[in-house]
């Protein structure tokens, strides 16, 4: 599904704030993670709290979608929660530990590779884009410069 410019730019500045909210992300619950002693109690308060705000988010936009909407769903799109909770549990717990921009900059490695893979083999019903040699040549750029950026420990 291709998008117009301009709706691209809005996107990709939207997920710019985003990107931005991450390590901002990792030090709010790392702190919280430490001030109550327990990354794994500060990652379940969390998805209380998160809990909560997407119930309002869904509410604010149509309610809960038809039951109907639910039936054929491949049970493999639900470990998207697997990974969520994974994520913030081990930057709650990394992030005090190794620093939050170095946990942070192995997260987006993983991600690059991932994304490059994902699209290339169309995975998990995303739109295929195969990886030519200068998208390659894009990922070892970042891997290195995320390299480059983190910080020694």
């Amino acid at each position: 599904m291709q998008s117009n410019p301009a709706s691209f730019v809005g996107i990709a500045a939207m997920m710019f704030v985003v990107g931005v909210s991450i390590p901002l992300m990792a030090a709010l619950n790392g702190g919280l993670g430490r001030q109550i002693e327990s990354p794994y109690a500060a990652t379940f308060l969390l998805f209380c709290f998160g809990l909560v705000l997407s119930f309002g988010l869904m509410m604010a936009n149509g309610g809960f979608p038809a039951i109907e909407k639910f039936r054929g769903i491949p049970p493999y799109f639900y470990l998207g929660a697997l990974v969520v909770v994974s994520y913030i549990a081990s930057i709650t717990w990394a992030g005090p530990r190794i620093g939050v921009g170095n946990a942070v900059f192995f997260v987006l490695l993983g991600q690059v590779v991932a994304a490059a893979t994902v699209d290339h083999f169309g995975l998990l019903s995303a739109a295929q884009a195969i990886v030519t040699p200068r998208r390659l040549m894009g990922v070892a750029v970042m891997a290195l410069g995320i390299y480059l950026a983190r910080k020694p420990v």
